[in-house]
């Protein structure tokens, strides 16, 4: 029965794992219900075949890391784009009581089972998250209860186990008299259990004492990081096709350069637009004989902080060859904190460094930033070119590419702060994934083999606050971005100061 189901998923051309439920459904698979089958007394015929074919591959699985990341991965999803988990877990990337078009829709809609959501809300449960773990629990329990005598040997859940957690979890948030009926309806499965039976005691007397804490509605936890989190989310979730561009591509059709169906849509009502004339597309040479035969296709996105679109930056051929190079070498991304760098949730992301000696492409790439920027990217003045794949959930909340701190680790190339940042797209993604810039309220979707282009600092070098950005995660798909940054030092007479103290 097991093997059907698994053999029907992989045998769907529809079954794509751009779909978080169904990549989160698959490490869950390969991490925890092929070894509960292999292991189960069901096996007992070919035990050892099971076992033997099972140790063989036992290292190349998903981790229990793995595992806890996609569903905070779900989580994440839930959060940014507001979704119904009701929604998720029948397959459907719906906002929480929008009446509008989902915001995804896969070619095969997956549902997760009681145990998938189960083991989500045990993550939240695990970290007191108990916003997250009623959500996901009490989905849980719903489809517990509609299946329930029937029993799978590859769960690690049951109804019992997905009441007992919800009770809880309703305890600590308050709702004392909701977690007295889960807990009550636990002893009715399980009348022998006397842990829940001094809880069941224990909620009578809060409610008879009159102690009990009325429940408020539940706040999702927000970290310190993320003061301008409704901001952030608000643009994350602006569909694609309304965000971007004011004025629009100047000229006749003939000698525009980035085709209509790029634009990212209108800002600005019309009268509005007309006030930014500098916002639109042109053929750039930027004064540099590289460029003469092929202009860059260039869309202004935005004055302060300034952001530039170069369309066709790079073939597919270029992106394919850059992702396979990076391939092999893509660890988990890390920050800066303080003089070290770490891990840390907000950035979920894998990436590798790559030379310019790493391939031919590298360097012609290199040779082509330096062209449209006009900076200088010989060592010590840029950093190699970071190669990054952000998968299922993958996102960076809001930061700046500059160090705010002259502590910071990007000190010690001795090449002064990050004055400008170049990020081209290596991929498209089929939902979220944009790039967000917090302050100046726009974002930008993914838009592949596309260059983004923007100054850190001011020409007096202070770093540009209007450039807090953020990745938005990414709701379907593979996100792979190559990010180069450029240093101050070597750039004194390519991007001069003004006579301007304060520019």
């Amino acid at each position: 029965r097991f093997y059907e189901k698994v053999q029907a998923l992989h045998q769907d051309p529809k079954a794509s794992v751009d779909n978080p439920l169904l990549a989160f459904s698959l490490i869950k698979r390969l991490h925890s219900d092929w070894p509960n089958i292999v292991y189960s007394d069901e096996a007992a015929e070919n035990t050892q075949a099971l076992h033997a074919g099972f140790k063989e591959v036992e290292q190349e699985l998903p981790g229990t890391e793995d595992l806890d990341g996609a569903a905070q991965a779900l989580m994440r999803l839930q959060d940014v784009y507001a979704l119904s988990v009701k929604g998720m877990a029948n397959g459907v990337f719906q906002r929480a009581g929008a009446s509008r078009p989902p915001l995804y829709s896969p070619g095969r809609r997956v549902s997760l089972s009681a145990d998938d959501c189960f083991h989500v809300g045990k993550v939240a449960y695990d970290t007191g998250d108990y916003y997250h773990s009623i959500a996901w629990l009490e989905e849980a329990v719903s489809l517990f209860r509609l299946s329930y005598g029937s029993w799978n040997p590859e769960d690690r859940s049951s109804l019992e186990d997905a009441l007992d957690h919800l009770a809880f979890s309703y305890f600590m948030a308050g709702n004392i008299s909701h977690a007295l009926s889960l807990s009550k309806e636990f002893l009715h499965y399980d009348p022998s259990n006397r842990r829940v039976a001094r809880n069941v005691a224990k909620y009578e007397k809060l409610l008879e004492m009159g102690t009990a804490v009325s429940a408020g509605p539940l706040q999702r936890p927000n970290g310190t990081r993320l003061q301008s989190r409704d901001a952030y989310e608000e643009l994350c979730q602006r569909p694609r096709g309304q965000v971007g561009l004011a004025g629009g591509c100047h000229g006749p059709p003939s000698h525009r350069c980035c085709p209509s169906h790029m634009l990212l849509g209108p800002l600005f009502s019309q009268p509005a637009a007309e006030l930014h004339p500098h916002l639109g597309c042109s053929y750039e040479t930027n004064g540099n004989p590289y460029l003469l035969l092929q202009p860059a296709k260039k869309e202004m996105v935005w004055i302060q902080p300034y952001v530039v679109l170069y369309h066709d930056f790079i073939s597919d051929a270029e992106a394919e060859t850059i992702k396979g190079l990076a391939g092999p070498w893509l660890q988990r991304s890390v920050v800066a904190s303080g003089e070290k760098q770490q891990k840390a949730e907000y950035r979920i992301s894998k990436s590798a460094w790559l030379k310019d000696t790493a391939d031919p492409v590298v360097r012609a790439l290199e040779q082509r930033i330096a062209a449209i920027t006009g900076l200088d990217l010989r060592p010590p003045y840029a950093e190699y070119l970071q190669v990054v794949n952000y998968g299922l959930g993958g996102h960076y909340e809001p930061h700046f590419d500059h160090a705010t701190s002259r502590k910071s680790p990007l000190y010690r190339m001795k090449s002064g702060n990050r004055i400008a940042t170049v990020m081209i797209y290596l991929s498209a993604v089929e939902a979220g994934g944009s790039t967000a810039f917090i302050y100046a309220n726009f974002s930008v979707p993914v838009v592949k083999n596309a260059a983004l282009f923007w100054w850190n600092l001011r020409r007096n070098g202070d770093g540009d606050g209007d450039t807090l950005h953020a990745g938005c995660p990414v709701l379907a798909g593979d996100k792979w971005v190559a990010n180069k940054w450029i240093h101050e030092h070597g750039q004194e007479f390519r991007r001069p100061c003004s006579a301007d103290p304060q520019d």
